[in-house]
Order: C-alpha cells, then sequence, then structure tokens
C-alpha cells in the first residue's frame, strides 16, 4: 500500500511525533509498503511530488535531518514564510490524497485536536486513529472529566480556570495544574503548597488560556490501551524520580515499565473495564490510551484520554501489545487494517 506517516508539526510535542513516525516508517517499509515519511508542516516541495512514493530515498533520514539539528518551533516557523495562511506544508493535502491511507504520527496540537481529521474526511482522505469529533473531546481535560463523571467512570476532583478568572473554588494541597490542552505532560506539575501554585498557575498557562486542577492521587499509575474497544493488558509505570512528567516519558531508563502490571486479577479486570467504558464513553474509534492512578487504598481513577499514544522506542502501547504477542510491525498493521474497515 501507500502509506504516508505524517508527523512534525509545530507543536510542543514535535520531537516526539518525530520519533514516533520514524519508528512507524521503518516498521511499514520492513512490512513491505510504499511509506513516505512527511511533516505535516513542512511537506515536500521538490516539483517531482506527484512521483513522491516511487522515489527510493531513506525518509526517516531525510526528515532526521531536520530534527537532529534540533531546532526550536520559532525556527521550525521561519522555514515556512507562508505558515500562517496555511498549516499544512507544500504538496501535503495531494500527496495523502494520493496514498491509501495516512497513518497519524503527530502528537499535540493540531495533530491530537481534530482540526486535521475534520479536513481529511472533507477530502476524503482516510487516517488512522480516531474521527475529529473524539479527538477534539480528548483534547479538552476539563470536558473529558465531565464525560468521566457523566458515564461514571472515576476521576480526581477538580476544577477548571481560565485566565485571568477569578478563582471562586479551591482544590486542597497537595493537587496537580495542568494546561486544559496540553498533551506529554507539558505544562503539568505538582503543588504541595501556595507558592508553588502560584507557579505552577504560571507554567500551565504558558500552554493554554484555561488549566485544569485537581486532586493529587497518592500511589501507582498505569496505563490501558485499547484498540477497536478491547482493552490490551495493563502496563504500570514507575518512573524512578518525581512522576511521569515529559522526560521520564521519553528518556529511555527514566522509569521502570513493567507489563502485565503486577496487580490482582481483580483490579486488572476493574482498570480494563474502565478503559473500554472510557473508549465508548469518548466516542473513540480504532485505538486510544487511557492512564490511570490506583491509590493507596486501591481505588482506581481515570485521568485522561490519549488519542494518538506515542509510538516512540519508550512508548507504552507497543509494549502492551508485545506482552499479547503483537510485535510492533504487526501492531502498525493492525492500527491500518482498523482504519481502512
Amino acid at each position: 500500500m501507500k502509506v504516508v506517516v505524517l508527523a512534525g508539526g509545530i507543536s510542543t510535542e514535535r520531537d516526539v511525533s518525530l520519533s514516533s513516525g520514524a519508528k512507524i516508517y521503518k516498521a511499514l517499509k520492513r512490512n513491505g509498503h510504499q511509506a513516505v515519511l512527511l511533516d505535516v508542516y513542512l511537506g515536500y516541495a521538490d516539483e517531482d511530488a506527484d512521483n513522491i512514493f516511487d522515489k527510493e530515498e531513506d525518509w526517516a533520514k531525510e526528515l532526521g535531518g531536520i530534527a537532529e539539528k534540533n531546532p526550536d518551533i520559532e525556527q521550525v516557523k521561519a522555514m515556512r514564510p507562508d505558515g500562517d495562511k496555511n498549516f499544512f506544508g507544500p504538496n501535503v493535502i495531494s500527496i495523502c490524497q494520493a496514498a491509501d491511507v495516512v497513518f497519524m504520527a503527530l502528537h499535540g496540537e493540531n495533530g491530537e485536536n481534530g482540526k486535521i481529521q475534520a479536513c481529511f474526511d472533507l477530502m476524503g482522505i482516510r487516517y488512522t486513529g480516531t474521527d475529529y469529533v473524539s479527538s477534539a473531546i480528548c483534547m479538552d481535560k476539563g470536558l473529558t472529566k465531565d464525560i468521566f463523571a457523566c458515564y461514571g467512570i472515576p476521576t480526581p476532583q477538580g476544577i477548571r480556570l481560565k485566565k485571568g478568572e477569578k478563582q471562586e473554588k479551591t482544590v486542597a494541597f497537595p493537587c496537580i495544574v495542568k494546561a486544559c490542552c496540553g498533551g506529554s505532560s507539558v505544562g503539568v506539575s505538582i503543588a504541595w503548597k501556595e507558592e508553588e501554585y502560584e507557579s505552577a498557575l504560571q507554567e500551565a498557562f504558558q500552554y493554554d488560556d484555561e488549566v485544569v486542577i485537581e486532586q493529587y492521587i497518592k500511589g501507582r499509575e498505569f496505563s490501558v490501551g485499547v484498540m477497536d474497544g478491547k482493552a490490551l493488558p495493563v502496563i504500570e509505570i514507575a518512573p524512578l524520580v518525581g512522576f511521569y512528567d515529559y522526560k521520564n516519558k521519553y528518556q529511555a531508563g527514566s522509569a521502570v515499565e513493567t507489563c502485565p502490571a503486577e496487580i490482582s486479577e481483580e483490579k486488572t479486570k476493574e482498570m480494563q473495564g474502565y478503559a473500554e467504558k472510557a473508549f465508548v464513553a469518548l466516542r473513540l474509534k480504532n485505538y486510544a490510551r487511557m492512564d490511570f492512578m490506583m491509590s493507596e487504598q486501591g481505588e482506581i481513577y481515570c485521568l485522561e484520554a490519549n488519542t494518538l499514544p506515542g509510538m516512540t522506542p519508550t512508548s507504552l502501547l507497543p509494549q502492551e501489545a508485545a506482552a499479547v504477542g503483537i510485535n510492533y510491525e504487526q501492531l502498525c498493521e493492525k492500527i491500518m487494517e482498523a482504519a481502512l474497515r
């Protein structure tokens, strides 16, 4: 098949997206597909875009050359003088239309907020992952928590606060402060006292105009992938230092990850049940990943849903799939097959 692996962009998770995209691209090439790794924002400007699937370039190496220079987002934007007029880079849409399917390796803003998915729906472009409605819902952590409450899915108590708004309600310390529409734990802090709380708010407001403040759950952290509505094995994440922040998620050796998690069969089924229930409540399709905390008293809390889970060398979903005998190449095939159905 002709497959575009769409990565990059200009979100705070650009580097993670490029890492996911390169790994997916290499797996698809090993599977025999005509795959192209394409930066959604930078695109492909050469005149032979119509023949891109017949070219022999190592696209991971081509895109990796830019990534190795580690440009910040403003530098990436500077590569596209017309970026304020069109988010999509040169020939991105036409190349995606020529593909049998687009494998979405995007993370963060635009990649996961439903805008690209809505555009692709209008243009008849098939893509992996969930649709624009569920993408938009899950990108908003406050709205996600509201839906969890409606469906009886336990989630930490919390409030939302907009920038400049007077805070009417409070959450007892310690509490978690996070950007409402962030990802990969960017803009997430634990506040143990008032001074840390004010600092946490400032940090979160750098990434979004609305934040979620919720009770801190002391305990163990887990994640459960769901494919076509069926939960994968539970994985436990135990950071060596601090909590499961951006560094601990993507720096090898920063956390101990155990899959299947060493918890009772009863708790395993309970967590998987909530993951599947969240999948339905949030109208998710294809695949997703739910994050959980289990308190020291054994109470389970669903934190949020990830509509395009990471596929990097340290990501959780591939580890969960491997626990049931699905290797990385097979996982990529299953995700594409579901999208084509």
